[in-house]
């Protein structure tokens, strides 16, 4: 892999040649991806790949018009080519009132924030095949594991870096392990799958293989024999690892983006109640080893942990440097972008605080109720905050776990789900977006 500097060096000539093409601002950024990844089956290897690769992104501006191109082509005649492209393109593009580079004031400057991303470890395929076939092992130990639908083990690194016209060139390094397991539980018609997986900067901080594998096999062999439940308003309880797709919902409906184009359920809602007193949404780039730590955002902005709920209260929207011109605003630190094309706005690391109620008193009270642990399908309207998505997991009876359940769709409007919600106190940070357990009554189930 090539270094840092090399790749500042790399996007910092081609915003250069850009300048030197007749572009009056431009910004290039660099990725380079290596990875390597083992998978097995029943015991046996079944594959592994290896994959290294390269883009360079350049966006050119001739006043208002803009132009996006990338190459995984470095050599010089294709990044001439590249820029020669880009601006015969903005020539021809409609203007465009609110595209432009990020504001020259607001840029990272100085010593960035230490995020500790990159471990500078690179197991070998052998060891990862050792990794993966213990999480695959320990999965098929649980009795009533009949199956295997393999497991897997992966390490890599990325490189990026970006350059503007504006004199900022900086690039980061990160490592990334992963581990998984998926297996069959049962025989017949009656057969049950699932899964269990952990993702870490650090290869130190990834689960171990055994307990991602055991957790695989447990909860395959607790979804046997599901039964059906009767339609109803019905109190739910969301395992984290679903749960955490409620809180993406609430992410995508306050992106610039959506509130520029007025097509958010929350359009308005900011200063305003959304979620019950007490419920904090943090999103916080700096937090060390996070799976999206930054420490500058994707056009060059300085990032800053911020309270985006706050006492159950609407922030702030997330915006990128264009849906902030469009919105009269400032941006925000949240700009993302690939290889092409123009930034929009995303998270980091998202979550939301836990609560003070452990998992048994959150349902403590529940007579019948559902705790959902897969959700399947995407039924959910970001215009309307309507939401409907079939899901499976256990009936809750008399404040206590008991059978499986299984083909059933819940069904709410986000604004509404979103008062409704209570956390409980066992968040752990696992993912890019996390949630403690969640409680959310009065949602419809329909069932048998």
């Amino acid at each position: 892999m090539v270094s840092v500097s090399e790749a500042e060096s790399k996007v910092a000539d081609l915003v250069a040649a850009a300048k030197r093409a007749g572009a009056d601002a431009a910004d290039a950024v660099y990725h380079r991806n290596e990875s390597t990844e083992v998978q097995v089956r029943l015991g046996a290897l079944e594959d592994v790949g290896r994959s290294d690769g390269e883009e360079i992104g350049l966006r050119l501006f001739v006043g208002k018009r803009s132009a996006s191109v990338s190459s995984s082509d470095l050599s010089a005649d294709a990044l001439t080519a590249l820029v020669e492209r880009a601006a015969a393109m903005a020539r021809e593009a409609p203007e465009d009132d609110y595209a432009g580079l990020a504001p020259a004031d607001r840029l990272l400057s100085g010593e960035a924030v230490q995020i500790d991303a990159d471990d500078g470890q690179d197991p070998s395929p052998a060891s990862l095949k050792e990794r993966a076939l213990a999480a695959e092992d320990a999965a098929r130990a649980v009795k009533g594991v009949t199956n295997s639908e393999g497991a897997g083990a992966s390490a890599g690194r990325t490189l990026m870096a970006l350059a503007t016209s504006t004199g900022f060139t900086r690039g980061s390094v990160s490592s990334g392990y992963g581990c998984s397991a998926s297996v069959i539980a049962g025989e017949g018609a009656g057969m049950q799958r699932d899964y269990a997986y952990h993702s870490a900067r650090h290869l130190s901080d990834l689960e171990g293989a055994e307990e991602i594998g055991a957790r695989a096999g447990k909860r395959a062999v607790d979804r046997l024999n599901p039964g059906k439940l009767a339609s109803g308003a019905l109190p739910i309880l969301f395992d984290p690892r679903v749960g955490s797709s409620l809180i993406g919902h609430l992410a995508g409906a306050i992106t610039g983006s959506s509130i520029a184009r007025k097509t958010s359920f929350l359009l308005g809602k900011r200063g305003e109640r959304i979620f019950a007193s007490g419920i904090t949404i943090r999103d916080d780039p700096h937090r060390l080893r996070g799976l999206r730590s930054r420490a500058f955002d994707g056009e060059g902005l300085t990032t800053m942990p911020v309270n985006v709920v706050a006492d159950g209260v609407l922030q702030t929207w997330l915006l990128d440097s264009a849906s902030a011109r469009q919105l009269g605003e400032a941006p925000t630190g949240h700009a993302a972008r690939g290889g092409s094309g123009a930034p929009g706005a995303g998270t980091s690391n998202f979550f939301m605080e836990a609560g003070r109620l452990s998992v048994p008193e959150l349902m403590r009270d529940i007579k019948l109720g559902v705790f959902v642990t897969e959700l399947i399908g995407q039924g959910v309207n970001g215009i309307t905050g309507d939401y409907s998505r079939g899901a499976s997991g256990f009936v809750i009876r008399d404040g206590q776990l008991a059978e499986a359940v299984a083909e059933i769709t819940i069904a709410g409007n986000l604004s509404e789900m979103f008062l409704a919600l209570t956390p409980a106190d066992d968040l752990v940070f696992r993912r890019a977006m996390d949630v403690p357990t969640l409680r959310i009554d009065g949602m419809m189930v329909a069932g048998a």
